[in-house]
């Protein structure tokens, strides 16, 4: 029993007297006991009431009791405090992990992939401008400097458990990105423009992931 149902089965406060003790026991008795002819005659109370009773009726055995009841609580309000450290910890994971890995990551491929339009735009005027070629050659250099120091970035730490459908996008948008540079070098060095069309569907997948990326992070409660 806890200590609340000891003292809630004779309607006393935790803090009554002994003397307090006995005189509601008593009241109790008369009003439940078989023997009463009363209408709220309770057998199973009575045993109840009795139980209780015998310890807190015996000061020796209601010291143990409460001191037990005492070490209950305090067990459980240690427990309550440690689960609401943890819900603390598991947001600050949560916030640090968008804060330091999914937004650079997220602003520096969009960047590539915006880059990559304005990009195509330009070379489209004249493919065979050297100029034009060698500024997108160059944004495709850029671009592979980024995206290597992105994976490192989102390998630098795990991600949070609740996160787990963000970083598998995240994860797929950047293998697609890498496809689709290789696919465009492979354009840039020889006009093959089966490959070109290869790399822009791979950023077409990109920017799917990247947006489905998103989309998890804003059903996730903190």
């Amino acid at each position: 029993m806890s200590s609340s149902n000891l003292y809630n089965i004779l309607k006393i406060s935790p803090q009554a007297g002994q003397i307090e003790i006995k005189t509601a026991y008593r009241r109790l008795v008369k009003q439940y006991h078989p023997d009463s002819q009363s209408s709220t005659a309770d057998h199973q109370k009575i045993v109840e009431i009795n139980a209780a009773y015998e310890i807190l009726g015996d000061p020796q055995r209601r010291l143990e009791y409460d001191s037990k009841i005492q070490d209950r609580q305090q067990k459980a309000q240690k427990e309550y405090k440690n689960q609401r450290q943890k819900v603390k910890d598991d947001q600050w994971e949560l916030i640090y992990w968008q804060k330091t890995i999914f937004t650079p990551i997220k602003k520096n491929t969009s960047q590539i992939l915006k880059s990559f339009d304005i990009q195509i735009d330009y070379l489209e005027a004249d493919p065979y401008d050297d100029q034009l070629m060698q500024n997108f050659q160059d944004y495709l250099s850029d671009s592979q400097v980024t995206l290597d120091k992105l994976k490192l970035l989102f390998t630098s730490q795990p991600n949070p458990a609740k996160l787990a459908k963000t970083a598998a996008s995240i994860y797929y948008c950047l293998n697609q990105i890498a496809d689709a540079l290789e696919e465009l070098q492979r354009f840039s060095n020889s006009y093959d423009y089966s490959a070109l069309h290869q790399g822009q569907e791979f950023f077409r997948l990109a920017r799917q992931f990247l947006c489905e990326s998103d989309q998890h992070l804003r059903y996730i409660k903190y």
